[in-house]
């Protein structure tokens, strides 16, 4: 079993490093695939030893999708730059390659650290991801930005032990202008895709996400950080369907 791990990059100077390091004990060739990086996110994965290319990025299906068309082995390990693998789930990659290899895919744990606070509740863990897989048997695919990995019908998958540890935001601030990012993009994609918002879509959605997240997934467990993120989901929440809304009627969000 030989993997080519899969990393798509813009502007990751500070999170590359730690993502390519743990990658080095598991995977026998490293790709990065970066859309124009005006920092060194290139010149740090080069020097560890990534296979360094470039294309303009046109979605993060499609990017990642593109990475994985570069890969010279049939496993890919697929992995965001501000991401890396714990300990006991490199170990856990590592027993797998010593093996019979069970299975067509494998899933892993999600552990996401805001603002430097692991957060276990709220949605946000486990979190479980498909990001070890056989590439003849799954792609990219869901709804920008909320990628997946999809997988032909009768594909086996398994648990891996240890998590994938993510770094998502440094501060509350980083979280709330990714969301009017994310929440742009999935408009569009919704929109491409012929769904409708009606007026009060926007205010009961980000309410039950609000509730969801807070009270049934006990996101208040996680103190502060947990009020924050389920704020921060709702007005997410909120500004998709809004700006679904304002497409539907034929309006501009930029």
């Amino acid at each position: 079993m030989q993997i080519s791990a899969t990393i798509i990059s813009f502007n990751e100077a500070e999170k590359i490093g730690r993502c390519i390091a743990s990658l080095l004990p598991v995977a026998d060739e490293i790709i990065v695939l970066d859309s124009g990086s005006t920092d060194a996110t290139v010149a740090i994965a080069t020097k560890l030893g990534a296979k360094c290319s470039y294309h303009a990025f046109d979605g993060h299906i499609e990017q990642k999708n593109r990475a994985a068309t570069l890969a010279e082995f049939a496993w890919i390990l697929s992995l965001d730059a501000d991401e890396c693998l714990s300990f006991e789930l490199q170990q856990s990659i590592l027993d797998v390659k010593k093996g019979t290899v069970p299975a067509d895919a494998y899933h892993m744990n999600r552990l996401n650290n805001f603002a430097g606070q692991w957060i276990k509740h709220g949605g946000w863990y486990p979190d479980k991801k498909i990001r070890l897989f056989k590439k003849e048997k799954g792609r990219w695919g869901g709804l920008n930005p909320h990628d997946k990995i999809v997988l032909k019908p009768g594909s086996k998958v398994l648990q891996l032990h240890g998590d994938l540890l993510h770094y998502t935001y440094d501060q509350a601030a980083d979280f709330a202008l990714q969301n009017q990012k994310f929440a742009k993009a999935a408009a569009i994609a919704m929109h491409d895709q012929k769904k409708i918002a009606y007026a009060l879509t926007p205010y009961y959605k980000a309410a039950f996400r609000w509730f969801k997240g807070y009270v049934l997934q006990l996101g208040f467990l996680d103190g502060k950080a947990g009020r924050l993120i389920a704020a921060g989901n709702a007005r997410y929440t909120f500004d998709k369907y809004q700006m679904l809304r304002q497409l539907n009627q034929k309006k501009d969000v930029r």
